[in-house]
This record gives structure tokens, sequence and C-alpha cells, in this order.
């Protein structure tokens, strides 16, 4: 008998992409069989890049993973994750300051279905310190951000620190 794919939801705005998302991606490939990176249309953050662009730099850092999609998404997450048949929603935490905002929205999602189960995932300590927006922010300083977003991420990141100065 076939065993059903199981499938995991992994969203967030992704402005930018770094090393601590991917890490948890590839954490979540020994769980699950496929991971969907849902890329946010609305996010309360003002988005340096277009959705489209945000799309494009994930799918094309996740390109040596078979097991992982990269998809705009926007709407409720849950009628999102419904959609693409999957029982899960993954999340990553880094600290204690990120607990609360977690746990008040996995517990939404838990009363909005409760056939769909948040998994989190602790990020692994070299990325403890690492946010999409001190990322952006050390680039367009002119800080150094290799080793810390995916090469593909972080030309574009420069790219567009130019275009903006």
């Amino acid at each position: 008998m076939a065993k059903d794919k199981l499938t995991a939801v992994y969203p967030g705005t992704f402005d930018p992409l770094t090393n601590g998302h991917v890490s948890l991606v590839k954490r979540g490939l020994d769980i699950f069989d496929e991971i969907v990176v849902a890329v946010a249309l609305h996010s309360p953050k003002n988005p340096l890049f277009s959705l489209q662009e945000r799309v494009d730099m994930v799918q094309k850092a996740f390109e040596p993973f078979p097991g992982v999609v990269g998809e705009p998404f926007e709407g409720l997450l849950i009628d999102y994750v419904r959609r693409k048949n999957a029982k899960a929603i993954l999340r990553g935490m880094r600290a204690v300051a990120d607990f609360e905002y977690e746990f008040q929205m996995a517990l939404m999602n838990r009363r909005l279905d409760r056939g769909i189960q948040t998994i989190f995932l602790m990020t692994d300590y070299k990325w403890l310190y690492i946010s999409s927006t001190l990322i952006k922010d050390v680039a367009r300083l002119g800080g150094d951000i290799t080793g810390l977003v995916p090469e593909n991420v972080r030309l574009e990141l420069l790219k567009k620190c130019r275009n903006n100065s």
C-alpha cells in the first residue's frame, strides 16, 4: 500500500531568505516528504523585495532540494494549508521572544482546523542571532553578509541595495 506524501507548509515573508530559513527547511526534510515554502504576499513589514522577487529567490535557493517547493500565497494560512493537502505548518523559533507570537498563531490555527498541526523547530545555534531585518540593515550599510544568506540571495540583496542608494 502506497504511503501518502507527508507535506508541511513553511510560511513567511522571506524578505530575504536567510541561511537560518534554509537550515530549518533542510531539517524539516528529515520529517516531511515535501515542504512548501509559502512566501506571503501580505506582511506587517514593508518588504524590500516584491513578492515575485522573493518567490524567485526561494525557488533558486532550493533548486538542489527536490522535496522543496517555493510559491506565493495570500489570504488565511490555514486555507492555503488545506489547499496544499498538508498536515502541518512548519515554524522556526530563534529565542523566547518568538514564543508568544508563534504560540498565539499556532493556537488560532488549531482552532480553525484541529487536523492541521503546527510543528516548531528551534533554529540551529549558529543562526540564532540573524533575522531578515538584520541582514537587510547590514547589507544597506555595506556590511558583509556572505555566509548568512544563500549566494543567489546575497547577489540580489547587494544589487537591490546599490539601486536604492
